[in-house]
């Protein structure tokens, strides 16, 4: 059974709500000051606090709410915490809703809407404990590997790690795929961190950065003289990462003649420096990347198809962020490094932004938030975001009560399919089946 709180001045309003939930199968519990309520914090557990505003005869601005409301945040991160207040206080309602509490409700209040309200709150709590639940299982499956610091939540990137450590202790080439900025060099981290190679060199090379006629002398070096500039005998990434790993970055940019001497060493494990004759054996597991689809690439004559068959050995495709959301706020908040907290309006915008830049944009967005933001909570100003609905996300005005009901229809009840199908995130959803008293499956 589950355990709601109120905290209310008023002996009539706890009576009343506590048989209005006692009725739908809640304990419900009862303190008429703070120290009445933090004493029952202290006696039993509590899935949900409905909080009043005022508890002082002639109080009305809300002063003591909004002072128990930031030490009950602080004391209990993970509580729900549903406030209840006159229409008057709204614009300090909406102030603590940003802050990180759950909903509001004004008084009078309608029982249906409070029920719906505090249903889906507890519902949004047992999907954060399952959520922490799969996350301690995660860690204790990867405890002995080494993740190389990569953060996520969701099942794709689970299932995408679980490939890569399978991978790691083979010597076979990989080709990792995905958009600039998901993460692909970190993938190439835990593939060498988790081989047999991990105590040899790693040497990565960002092909995209190097000019196209200095290609070849990065990776395979030169001898003094070979090119105008080279004054003296230049070391190749090769001969650098022999007995370890190469990454290759952006791999697509490689000139074809130099991927005929790229096909040439992952043949016969063989090159020469440039402006040398003298054959030099290497010994290497090569790790690739590219954003762009080599077959397009082949197809049009920039890429050697035979090339490709050995550096794909293995692919290992890396989703955009926009297509994990689960990753979302807990890579905000590695970023952040636990200086400062996100409030409620800063999390929503974060999970409703499709994020073209990706890992790399969300991190920018994190440092600029920490440079920004005066006090411990980051608010949605602070990120720097543009505007969701003039960036191609759906605005919650703009979807209907019909669409939400075919959505679920269609996902089969399971609220993360029908959010993903409307293009916004889970919470977001929950907020609008309430608003059209949509009754949670």
């Amino acid at each position: 059974m589950l355990n709601i709180l109120v905290i209310d001045d008023s002996s009539s309003i706890c009576q009343a709500l506590q048989t209005l939930f006692s009725l739908q199968g809640y304990q419900v519990c009862c303190a008429t000051t703070p120290e009445q309520a933090w004493q029952v914090l202290g006696e039993q557990p509590i899935d949900l606090i409905l909080q009043d505003m005022n508890f002082s005869v002639g109080e009305m601005q809300g002063d003591q709410g909004k002072a128990l409301f930031y030490q009950l945040r602080q004391q209990y991160p993970g509580l729900p915490i549903v406030l209840m207040t006159a229409w008057t206080q709204l614009d300090m309602v909406v102030e603590l809703v940003k802050a990180g509490a759950t909903d509001y409700i004004a008084k009078p209040w309608d029982d249906q809407r409070l029920l719906l309200t505090v249903a889906n709150a507890l519902k949004l709590k047992q999907l954060s404990e399952q959520q922490a639940r799969r996350d301690e299982e995660r860690q204790a499956a990867f405890a002995d590997k080494d993740l190389c610091g990569l953060v996520f939540a969701s099942n794709k990137m689970q299932q995408l790690v679980q490939m890569t450590l399978q991978l790691a202790p083979a010597n076979a080439a990989v080709l990792i795929t995905g958009p600039n900025g998901a993460g692909k060099e970190g993938i190439a981290n835990v593939l060498h961190a988790n081989s047999p190679r991990k105590d040899k060199p790693f040497v990565k090379v960002n092909m995209g950065a190097l000019p196209a006629d200095l290609m070849e002398a990065e990776l395979f070096g030169a001898e003094a003289g070979a090119y105008s500039g080279a004054n003296k005998t230049r070391i190749g990434r090769f001969e650098a990462a022999d007995g370890g790993s190469l990454f290759l970055d952006e791999i697509g940019n490689l000139s074809l003649s130099g991927q005929a001497k790229l096909l040439r060493v992952l043949q016969t494990g063989e090159y020469e420096r440039l402006g040398s004759s003298v054959t030099r054996r290497v010994d290497v597991r090569l790790i690739s990347a590219t954003n762009t689809d080599l077959t397009t690439a082949i197809a049009q004559g920039e890429f050697r198809q035979d090339l490709y068959y050995r550096v794909n050995v293995v692919q290992l495709a890396l989703p955009a962020l926009a297509e994990r959301p689960d990753d979302i706020l807990p890579l905000a908040r590695y970023f952040l490094g636990g200086e400062k907290n996100l409030s409620h309006d800063a999390e929503q915008l974060l999970l409703s932004y499709h994020w073209p830049g990706n890992v790399r944009e969300l991190q920018n967005a994190c440092q600029r938030a920490l440079l920004l933001s005066n006090n411990s909570t980051i608010n949605s100003a602070n990120l720097g975001l543009p505007d969701t609905s003039s960036a191609g996300k759906r605005a919650l005005d703009d979807i209907d009560r019909s669409a939400i009901d075919q959505a679920l229809l269609q996902a089969g009840g399971v609220i993360s399919r029908a959010a993903k199908q409307l293009g916004i995130s889970r919470q977001a959803l929950y907020r609008r089946m309430e608003f059209y008293g949509i009754e949670t499956p």
